[in-house]
């Protein structure tokens, strides 16, 4: 009986001891690992860089400053700026540098501070990185961005520029709806009370916005009229933008050839011209807008003539876009680089400048366009749209645009009714259909 006691007060304590030490050590080995945990120190990386033992030295290009000139500073000498500018021309040359771009040069952090990259910023996202000790090499990267997605709304009072600018918008944005309508809204006669709603991509670097992303929908209500634009990537193409019906609201024509202006005097078969007084035919568009406007073409095509025109019409560049439409363009100042007869232009495609060459009492644009070699009026044209979606790839794409439908409008109710009008009909063309 006592030995039974005995062993049991053996095993006991040996379990109490075993136990004990397991759990004393698992607490050590927890204690061990947050340790190392909170000591750990990650290293600091930008531009894909490891910068801990580097020292950042930033400026901003000046006007007519040189790579040398930068680099020499921190004692870079030829032969490496020489291979810095051999290696980098497939990659980002050197001397596209531009004044008012930000540069970085990394420096060792020690007292010889010895240049071991030259980093360009070629825009708030993207970069150019140069080696400038061992083996030089040069590189372009990203930076690590965020999306955010926001909606933008308002009513013109005066202009759509003002207009954005009264409602938060930035300034790239305006641009970038005045494109997506370039071809199916006549800015130049938007009046007070038309409005529109966007919803559209903003892009962060940390908590610093950089850019205005893409345009994902847009409403713009002109004359009591929804005009709706959903951007979409059909048939693994490019993103483009549709309206509610999946028509494109890219046109063989844009519907103006410059931008932001206004309207001096419209097509007519009886004008009075400002400096003969005499009356006559005005068969085009002036667009009044400064010296030095930028002036493109409407749509593809071929440069037929470009010289001066001794009636009155200064320089001008007349375009063949196809066998049935020619366009014209008047009291240039001066013609772009490379725009002789001949030329191949495209759509959107800088031809020349605004001027005020030949009869004109101030600068602006002549616009003409002649259809089978009749002029009609611009402003009126019918545009034919390109590249819509197919009837049988509808149905898809109203799925797709149902949920930005729904952030433009409150309501899904316009996607329903075509739909709805698509199925009565037997088919899934809606075409004729539209949601005002």
């Amino acid at each position: 009986m006592k030995i039974n006691g005995i062993l049991t007060t053996i095993v006991l304590l040996s379990f109490f001891l075993l136990y004990g030490c397991r759990n004393r050590t698992a607490r050590i080995e927890d204690e061990v690992t947050e340790s190392v945990v909170q000591d750990t120190i990650y290293p600091e990386f930008r531009w894909e860089i490891c910068i801990d033992s580097l020292d950042i030295h930033s400026g901003i290009i000046g006007r007519n400053e040189v790579l040398s000139t930068i680099l020499g500073r921190h004692g870079v000498g030829a032969s490496v700026l020489h291979e810095v500018e051999t290696i980098s021309k497939d990659i980002f040359n050197v001397r596209r540098l531009q004044a008012g771009k930000t540069y970085h040069v990394l420096t060792d952090r020690d007292s010889a501070m010895t240049a071991r990259y030259f980093v360009y910023e070629i825009s708030a996202v993207d970069y150019a990185v140069y080696s400038l000790t061992d083996s030089i090499f040069s590189y372009v990267g990203q930076a690590r961005t965020d999306t955010l997605y926001k909606s933008v709304s308002g009513i013109i009072e005066s202009s759509l520029w003002n207009a954005m600018m009264a409602n938060g918008a930035a300034p790239d944005l305006t641009g970038q709806l005045a494109d997506i309508y370039s071809w199916t809204i006549d800015f130049f006669g938007i009046q007070r009370g038309d409005s529109f709603n966007v919803y559209y991509e903003d892009i962060y670097i940390d908590t610093t916005r950089v850019a205005t992303g893409n345009i994902l929908a847009a409403n713009f209500i002109t004359g009591g009229r929804d005009h709706f634009a959903f951007r979409y990537h059909y048939n693994n193409g490019r993103g483009e933008y549709f309206d509610q019906n999946g028509t494109s609201l890219r046109r063989a024509f844009l519907k103006a050839p410059l931008n932001f202006s206004r309207i001096s005097s419209r097509f007519s078969n009886a004008r009075r011209h400002p400096i003969t007084k005499i009356v006559r035919p005005h068969h085009g568009v002036d667009y009044a807008a400064p010296s030095g406007t930028p002036v493109y073409s409407v749509g593809d095509g071929t440069v037929i003539a470009r010289g001066w025109d001794s009636n009155g019409g200064g320089n001008y560049i007349r375009i063949r876009h196809n066998s049935t439409y020619v366009t014209l363009y008047m009291h240039l100042r001066g013609f772009a680089s490379g725009i002789h007869q001949g030329t191949k232009v495209s759509q959107g495609q800088l031809i020349g400048y605004v001027g005020a060459t030949g009869m004109a009492t101030g600068p602006h644009l002549d616009y003409r366009v002649y259809k089978d070699g009749t002029a009609i009026d611009p402003l009126r044209m019918d545009l034919p749209a390109v590249d819509p979606i197919k009837e049988q790839d509808l149905p898809a794409y109203w799925d797709s645009i149902r949920p930005l439908m729904k952030i433009l409008t409150g309501t899904e109710s316009p996607l329903d009714s075509l739909q709805a009008v698509a199925l009565s009909a037997g088919s899934a063309d809606p075409l004729n259909t539209s949601y005002q």
